[in-house]
């Protein structure tokens, strides 16, 4: 009696493990759901000390900030231009480097603040700066949403600027169509052969199979990568759409989705 008692609890004991054992992702769940096991929390991205969001959206003034130094007249078109001290010490090799090959490299853009990039935007928003030097934003693009889209062909929302950054220069000219044949074009290959071999790659390739999304080609556009890849990083982690407020046209930025169609719409040469 007593082994037959026995054997029925072995049989029992078996029946239990094996069921166990069948069903290991379905007992988990239900542990999880009833909280009796606690899942580890996902960890975050830990990024440097120096960026935050007030950065990234240019809500700084770089007179201010330790990184941030005066460019030289002799690498810029006009006094006052600024830029981050690493990417300009990475210009400054650059330019040399270039100039022993009969290439000169002159920055026309450098880095530009929430309220410059305000003014850009605001001017062409209300029509003061024609589009493409033609057209009267207002009068032909009565409907936001067509307006903002219009103005971000070349230009950028406040706060989404890869100007704030210090890092991001505009050299030599403002038009593709100078690239393309005489000087223009030795200037622009010189750049696509050893610009990556001193940081700096080209973010607003030609829209294709290189960049789905964002601005229209700039070819004068350059990005120094030892930081605006961590800028890019840290915008696609903590930034929001709905964080573009106080300029003109703002309430437009979660429709069109400025984050991931603009600050991430960048070539595949400035992305890891």
């Amino acid at each position: 009696m007593n082994s037959r008692i026995g054997f029925s609890f072995l049989l029992i004991w078996v029946f239990i493990v094996t069921s166990c054992n069948d069903q290991p992702s379905k007992v988990s769940k239900n542990l999880v759901q009833s909280k009796k096991i606690e899942m580890p929390e996902e960890t975050k991205k830990i990024f440097p000390a120096w960026v935050s969001l007030d950065y990234i959206m240019g809500k700084y003034k770089a007179e201010n900030h330790s990184d941030m130094v005066t460019i030289d007249t002799k690498y810029a078109d006009q006094k006052g231009r600024i830029m981050h001290k690493e990417a300009y010490e990475s210009f400054k090799k650059m330019h040399a480097k270039a100039k022993a090959d009969g290439v000169t490299l002159i920055i026309k853009s450098a880095l530009r603040n929430f309220d410059y990039q305000k003014g850009i935007w605001e001017r062409k928003w209300n029509g003061s700066t024609l589009l493409e030097g033609k057209e009267h934003a207002p009068t032909v693009y009565k409907n936001p949403l067509d307006r903002a889209l219009a103005i971000l062909k070349f230009s950028s929302m406040p706060s989404s600027s890869r100007h704030h950054w210090g890092t991001d220069i505009d050299l030599n000219s403002f038009n593709n169509k100078y690239f393309e044949s005489g000087e223009g074009l030795k200037e622009f290959t010189w750049l696509e052969n050893n610009a990556a071999e001193f940081g700096f790659c080209r973010p607003y390739s030609q829209l294709g199979t290189d960049r789905e999304s964002g601005y229209q080609e700039e070819k004068w556009h350059w990005s120094y990568r030892p930081i605006s890849d961590v800028c890019t990083d840290f915008a696609k982690e903590k930034m929001k759409d709905a964080m573009f407020t106080g300029f003109e046209g703002s309430e437009t930025a979660t429709e069109i989705g400025v984050v991931e169609n603009y600050i991430l719409g960048i070539s595949k040469s400035c992305k890891y």
